[in-house]
């Protein structure tokens, strides 16, 4: 986009306050990830759950110059105000006056699953066949969409764009500002369905996008969306893809052994190796291939593009370094979308100092000296501290970059001339095209280079998060336990992450680990749950707040804060005793202590108390009893103290089966992580954590040899025995060796056999084909699942994730 505000303010009958000729090329939403200020401004985006407006000051603070709003707060000068009645109404009245006026082809991708995937894919064969846009990440809501049709540009020939819906005649408004050329359905499952009455309702809803649609592609092999594509849209091109034989386009011959398999496009046939053959996967290829045939691109690059997606991964990683650095390793791919991406996901990290490590930008059609004009403005804004640019193309521009510029031809250059290893104390992106193979300097620049690893999903961490906060009203507060190195994950990593999404409390065990993370730049609050006497100096230094359970922890320390000098009222948390009978004041000793703290320079910040078995239907009655005894309990403290403070109780399973008690805030533990001991729940989940190694050799040991220590294993027949570098130094229990316990290998279990090692153990891989030295494992995450893991150690999620060592590589995704 590119309007002055006299212009937006016109097309949207919006009142303008300031100077009317500014102009406007992006509107960002999140005043956390303002990632260029250069004609931006930022609209604070209303909804019934938070206001965008307590963040106008920040975005101000950040150089914006343009602010668009329901309100307007003449105490900030010097910037130009657009006041809209309804901001959502604005993004998409802005929206479709855009897109109507920019003249591209467009594919309009809605169902309830593989929209992301399929919109990826497509944008990855079809950006240097035409100027492409898509929309960014998952942006397909009603405030997504209208921000993913204000990127398209004049340059844009094509637009790929994701549009999702949760709730009925959203899809209404969203048809209004978007009316796709190419219309994509891709299947349609149980997402978002509990919102509707039937599944004929959500199909109903979700087709209403193709209202204008020439072409309609839809996922046939159901039989529903088949029967009512054809009686709405008859009158359009209708194609349909699936596995089954009925449709335009499948599969021939279905499932297959062979290493290739051959796509039948009405009377033509295209074949190409295979690398997945999961259902979902074949179905999402069947439609890229449809849509690359409606776009005229011929079966060689069909088959060529196809083929070069087997290796792509759309993710970044953030990886703990040498020299304390941290390092953001985004080598997959580079684009100007996807660069953006990266620099926003920066945002997240609160080191002063970074450096960019940036390669040519491949395939682009377009003026270089406008992309790399483009490119340079960007890196400029983020003030580097060194930028080390690769390629033949973008060194010629290296007079643009304004920090310390070093450039290189290739990436062997960069290693040889050892500037990287002189970096410390920094925060790193690696941000390059494929084929310069920049991930060779995450190799050098990590500081364990182990195969095991454990990988965590920022992405997952969010999603639970916000779907136990669906669950809330609007003003409660949620704590997020971090104690225990944030469950075995990373207490900073996790911490920093929480704090970028406005976490209200982080919990920890100990003071030390609430030390370490103000250390690191944690300014959230830091509830202390376990303060031992000896901590109070260190908690008083490190602005921490303790949790005070008995009347001899009040005394020590409040004596402590007298002997610091500390004159202001100093923020405390009560814990009282419900009937866990493990910590806390009980009912006999409240009046003893309203009158105590009355008498003290103390703040009670938060009053709570904590559940014992809210994970246990059949223990229903006595959680009651205790949200019972707790509201009656800590209503009476409040009355005695004379003001009212925080009051929760709900630890993750309370949040989801007793939302009715959630007071004034509540505590995520393992429900962030993806784990709920409902079975309903847990479909809403996502899985955080993946524990993977990789085969180190494949022998056959023969009938009546032994595998291992003490020779526990002997097969009754020549048997393929993997080894694995992964052991009870790990975190592997021994107890799951000898066939216990199994591990995932080529979408497989594989039987854990012999004793297990200090660093090694053994799998039989006999029964699963095709299985190499070199080939993943996964100790878990989906198959098995961590609950699956746990259940072979005869133990809780919680002991499973705590128990990994701290010499497990840990790898931060966000997808």
């Amino acid at each position: 986009m590119n309007y002055t505000v006299q212009q937006i303010a016109a097309v949207t009958n919006s009142q303008m306050i300031g100077d009317k000729d500014l102009v406007v090329k992006n509107i960002a939403f999140d005043s956390r990830i303002i990632y260029s200020t250069k004609n931006t401004a930022f609209i604070a985006v209303n909804t019934h759950k938070n206001s965008g407006e307590k963040f106008i000051e920040a975005a101000i603070d950040r150089g914006i110059e343009v602010i668009i709003s329901e309100h307007h707060y003449p105490q900030f000068e010097n910037v130009t105000w657009i006041i809209v009645s309804s901001s959502v109404d604005f993004l998409q009245k802005l929206a479709r006056y855009h897109f109507e006026n920019a003249h591209l082809k467009s594919i309009g991708i809605t169902g309830s699953n593989g929209k992301t995937i399929l919109k990826e894919w497509l944008y990855q064969c079809l950006w240097n066949e035409f100027p492409t846009v898509k929309s960014p990440k998952s942006f397909n809501s009603q405030i997504g969409l209208p921000l993913s049709l204000l990127q398209i540009n004049n340059t844009h020939q094509l637009g790929i764009f994701e549009v999702g819906i949760s709730q009925p005649h959203e899809m209404e408004k969203l048809e209004n500002i978007f009316h796709p050329q190419i219309g994509l359905l891709t299947h349609i499952g149980t997402a978002h369905a509990a919102n509707f009455h039937s599944e004929e309702e959500l199909i109903d809803e979700k087709i209403i996008l193709f209202r204008h649609s020439e072409v309609i592609i839809y996922n046939g092999d159901h039989p529903l969306v088949d029967q009512k594509i054809k009686e709405l849209y008859s009158d359009r091109k209708l194609i349909s893809y699936g596995l089954k034989q009925s449709n335009q386009v499948s599969v021939e011959d279905y499932p297959s052994k062979s290493e290739k398999i051959t796509v039948k496009y009405f009377d033509e046939k295209i074949t190409f190796p295979v690398h997945q053959r999961d259902e979902a996967t074949l179905t999402n290829a069947l439609a890229l291939i449809t849509v690359l045939k409606e776009l005229h691109i011929d079966n060689q690059k069909i088959v060529e593009k196809v083929n070069a997606l087997k290796a792509v991964e759309m993710r970044l990683e953030a990886i703990e370094g040498i020299r304390n650095n941290i390092v953001i390793n985004d080598s997959f791919n580079l684009d100007l979308d996807s660069l953006k991406t990266a620099l926003q996901f920066l945002k997240e990290y609160n080191k002063s100092k970074k450096s960019l490590v940036l390669t040519d930008i491949v395939g682009v059609n377009s003026n270089s000296k406008e992309l790399y004009e483009e490119v340079s403005d960007l890196v400029n804004e983020q003030k580097f501290d060194s930028v080390f640019l690769i390629g033949d193309e973008i060194t010629k521009f290296s007079g643009l970059f304004q920090s310390k510029t070093h450039t290189f031809i290739n990436t062997q250059e960069l290693i040889d001339s050892k500037h990287l290893t002189e970096i410390e104390n920094q925060i790193i992106l690696l941000k390059g095209a494929r084929k310069f193979e920049i991930e060779k300097l995450k190799d050098i620049l990590e500081l364990r280079k182990h195969d095991t690893v454990l990988e965590i999903n920022l992405n997952a961490v969010l999603h639970n998060i916000n779907y136990h906060k669906s669950l809330l009203k609007p003003g409660t507060k949620m704590m997020a336990m971090v104690k225990a190195n944030a469950y075995g994950l990373g207490s900073y990593e996790i911490s920093e992450f929480l704090q970028h999404h406005h976490i209200d409390y982080l919990g920890v065990a100990f003071a030390d680990e609430g030390v370490e993370l103000r250390k690191k730049g944690i300014t959230t609050p830091i509830i202390v749950m376990n303060p031992e006497q000896h901590s109070y100096e260190a908690i008083i230094e490190y602005n921490l707040e303790p949790e005070i359970y008995s009347f001899r922890v009040l005394e020590l320390f409040y004596e402590a804060l007298q002997k610091s000098g500390s004159d202001k009222k100093y923020p405390i948390h009560i814990k009282l005793e419900t009937g866990m009978h493990r910590l806390g004041f009980k009912n006999f000793e409240l009046d003893q202590l309203g009158e105590t703290l009355s008498q003290k320079n103390l703040k009670v910040q938060t009053i709570f108390s904590h559940l014992s078995s809210s994970d246990m239907p059949e223990e229903k009655a006595f959680t009651l009893k205790q949200l019972e005894v707790f509201d009656k309990n800590s209503s009476c403290l409040i009355k005695k103290l004379g003001y009212s403070p925080l009051r929760h109780i709900l630890n993750s399973s309370g949040i989801t089966s007793y939302t009715e008690h959630q007071h004034d805030m509540v505590r995520i533990g393992i429900g962030m992580l993806g784990e709920s001991p409902n079975s309903e729940i847990q479909k809403q989940l996502q899985p955080v954590v993946s524990f993977k190694t990789v085969i180190s050799q494949i022998s056959t040991v023969e009938n009546g040899e032994s595998v291992g220590y003490s020779r526990k294993y002997r097969p009754d027949h020549a048997a393929r025995i993997a080894t694995i570098p992964v052991g009870y130094a790990d975190g592997i229990p021994r107890l799951i060796g000898n066939q216990v316990g199994k591990l995932g290998v080529n979408k497989a279990l594989a039987p854990i056999v012999g004793n297990i090692c200090m660093d090694m153990m053994m799998i039989n891989v006999d029964h699963i084909p095709n299985v190499k030295e070199g080939d993943k494992v996964t100790i878990f995450n989906a198959q098995p699942s961590l609950k699956e893991f746990a259940g072979y150690c005869k133990t809780i999620t919680y002991e499973v994730l705590t128990s990994i060592s701290p010499r497990v590589k840990r790898i931060y995704i966000k997808d």
